[in-house]
C-alpha cells in the first residue's frame, strides 16, 4: 500500500467511524434525556450492535496495513496525519485486546447499567445495582490485564485518560493537596458560616430555565450549535463542532446547582466548539485529554464562576428573574454564598476547597475495587467510612452516598482524578492569560469572547493533535507544577474568610 492510497484510505474510514460514533452518540443522549425507562434493553442491543461495526473497522486487517503505513513514513507527512495515525493505532491497540462478541456485551451492560443505576438511586439501593457494577469491575479488571500484565490493572485504566498516568503520579499530587489544603479545611469550619438563607427558597424551574438560556448566552455558547437537556447527572456530548449537547438538572430548592452545572457542561461545550475546522472529521477532533476537559469545565465553573466579577454580572439576571427571592442581595453576598466552603455530600455540589477531598476518595476506591482489595458489595461501607475520615461527615444513605455519581455505569473508571488535574490545570493557567489579558475586567464587561478565545488560541484549537504535557506547556510557558493550584485556593479562601 502505497502512503498516499493509506492516507486515503484513513480519511475514508474516518467518516465512517463518525458516523457510527455520532449514531451512537445520539441514543446515548435520548437514553439519558428523553428516552422512556423500558426503552434501555433495545436500545443497548442497538448501541451494541452499531459498536460491534466500529470494532469490525477498526481491528480489521486492513486498517492495521494502513496505519503501519502512515507510522513507517511519520517523518514525511505532516503532524496532523502522524498523529490521526498514532491516536486511531492507540485505539485498534485497544479494542484488538476485547473479541468482538465479548465487546458487544460490554456496550449493552453499559447500557442497561445506567438504567439500572438511575433506578438504584432514586431508591437509595446500592443492592439493585450491585450485580452490573461488579461486571463492569470484572471487564475492566480483564481488559487491564490483556493490555500490560506487568502493570497494576488500575494504572493501566488511568492511562486511558491520560497518557502516563499512574498511582505513582497521583499519589503525590493528592497528598500535596491533603498536606496543603486540609489546614485550610480546619480553618474555614472555625469562621462564620456566610448568610446564604437566601438560597433557601423556592426558585421556579420555568425561570431557571430562563435563567440558563441567559448564561450559556453570557458564556458566548452559539444555541444553534449547542442545545441544553435535562437528566438526572449533568454531562456533555460532543459529536462535531455543530453539534454539542450540554445537560443539567433543575432542583426548586437550589438554583445555584443548575448554575454551576451550565457553566461547567458549558466549559465542555466551548472546548468542543473551540476544535479547529482542520480537525473535523477526523479522530483528532476532541479533547487531548479528560484531564484537559475538565480543566476547561472547571475553570469556567469555578475561576470565572465562582469569582467575583462573574457573581456582579450575576446579580442583576437573577434580581431580575427572581426579585423577591433576591431582595437585600447585593454582589458580595452572592460572592460569598458562592463560594461557601464546608464539608458536604455531592461531589457535584462541594466547594473548590473540599472538592479534591471528593475526587480523592474515589480515587482511593477505585484503586482498591480493580485492585482486588474491595469488594463491590462492600463499596457504601467503605465508602461511608472515608467520608467520615476525611469530610467528617455522615453519609446518611446510598442515593447522596456511593450512587450519586454516573460514571462507572459508563465504565469510566479511572476517570475521577480528571476532574482534580483538570481544576489543577486551569489554575496554572489563569496567571498566564492575566499576562495577556485584564480577566476580571473582562468578566465584568459580561463577554467572555476573549477568554474563550485565549483559551481557544491556547488549548481549543488543537484537539488531540497535542499531548496533554504538550498543551500545559505552550499554554502556560512550563511544565505542570500543582503548587499553582494549591496557591490559588489558599489565595482565595484566605481574603473570602479572613484567614
Amino acid at each position: 500500500m502505497t502512503l498516499n492510497d493509506a492516507l486515503s484510505k484513513l480519511t475514508a474510514l474516518e467518516t465512517t467511524l463518525r458516523a457510527y460514533s455520532h449514531a451512537i452518540g445520539c441514543l446515548n443522549y435520548d437514553g439519558e434525556t428523553v428516552a422512556p425507562r423500558n426503552s434501555a434493553p433495545m436500545r443497548g442491543e442497538t448501541m451494541a450492535f452499531l459498536s460491534g461495526i466500529i470494532h469490525e473497522k477498526v481491528t480489521a486487517g486492513e486498517t492495521g496495513e494502513i496505519l503501519d503505513t502512515i507510522l513507517a513514513h511519520r517523518d514525511e507527512v505532516s503532524l496532523k496525519d502522524r498523529r490521526r495515525a498514532e491516536v486511531l493505532k492507540e485505539q485498534r491497540d485497544d479494542l484488538t485486546l476485547v473479541p468482538a462478541d465479548e465487546f458487544m456485551a460490554y456496550q449493552q451492560l453499559m447500557a442497561e447499567a445506567m438504567q439500572v443505576w438511575h433506578d438504584a438511586k432514586l431508591a437509595s439501593d446500592f443492592a439493585a445495582y450491585a450485580p452490573y457494577l461488579d461486571r463492569i469491575i470484572a471487564y475492566n479488571r480483564r481488559f487491564a490485564e490483556r493490555k500490560d500484565a506487568k502493570r497494576p490493572a488500575y494504572d493501566v485504566l488511568l492511562d486511558g485518560y491520560e497518557k502516563g498516568l499512574s498511582h505513582e503520579t497521583l499519589d503525590p499530587f493528592f497528598e500535596l493537596l491533603r498536606g496543603e489544603l486540609t489546614p485550610v479545611i480546619l480553618a474555614v469550619a472555625e469562621k462564620p458560616r456566610p448568610d446564604v438563607a437566601f438560597l433557601n427558597q423556592p426558585y421556579p424551574i420555568h425561570l431557571q430555565k430562563k435563567f440558563t438560556d441567559r448564561v450559556m448566552q453570557i458564556m458566548g455558547i452559539n444555541r444553534d450549535d449547542c442545545s441544553v437537556g435535562e437528566t438526572e447527572h449533568p454531562f456533555t456530548d460532543g459529536f462535531n463542532k455543530h453539534d454539542v449537547r450540554i445537560t443539567t438538572h433543575y432542583h426548586e430548592d437550589s438554583v445555584l446547582s443548575n448554575l454551576y452545572s451550565v457553566v461547567h457542561e458549558g466549559g465542555h461545550a466551548l472546548y468542543e466548539l473551540g476544535v479547529g475546522d482542520e480537525l473535523q472529521g477526523t479522530v483528532l477532533a476532541g479533547g487531548s485529554s479528560m484531564s484537559i476537559h475538565e480543566s476547561q469545565s472547571r475553570f469556567y465553573e469555578n475561576i470565572i464562576g465562582r469569582s467575583r466579577a462573574f457573581c456582579e454580572v450575576l446579580l442583576p439576571e437573577l434580581k431580575a428573574l427572581f426579585p423577591a427571592q433576591m431582595a437585600g442581595v447585593d454582589e458580595e453576598k452572592l460572592y460569598h454564598a458562592a463560594n461557601l466552603a464546608e464539608p458536604s455530600l455531592i461531589r457535584t455540589e462541594a466547594d473548590e476547597l473540599t472538592y479534591a477531598m471528593h475526587v480523592m476518595i474515589r480515587y482511593e476506591l477505585e484503586k482498591a475495587m480493580i485492585g482486588g482489595d474491595l469488594k463491590t458489595d462492600d463499596i457504601p461501607g467503605e465508602w461511608n467510612r472515608m467520608y467520615k475520615k476525611y469530610l467528617g461527615i455522615d453519609v446518611p444513605d446510598d442515593r447522596r452516598g456511593c450512587l450519586q455519581d454516573s460514571h462507572w455505569s459508563f465504565g469510566a473508571i479511572g476517570y475521577f482524578p480528571s476532574y482534580a488535574l483538570g481544576s489543577a490545570y486551569g489554575a496554572q493557567m489563569l496567571p498566564q492569560m492575566q499576562k495577556d489579558i485584564d480577566v476580571w475586567s473582562v468578566v465584568r464587561s459580561g463577554d467572555l469572547k476573549p477568554i474563550t478565545a485565549w483559551l481557544g488560541e491556547k488549548i481549543h484549537h488543537y484537539g488531540q493533535l497535542l499531548t496533554p504535557n504538550e498543551l500545559i506547556l505552550s499554554a502556560c510557558g512550563a511544565p505542570f507544577d500543582a503548587h499553582y493550584y494549591v496557591d490559588y485556593l489558599k489565595g482565595k479562601y484566605g481574603e473570602l474568610y479572613k484567614l
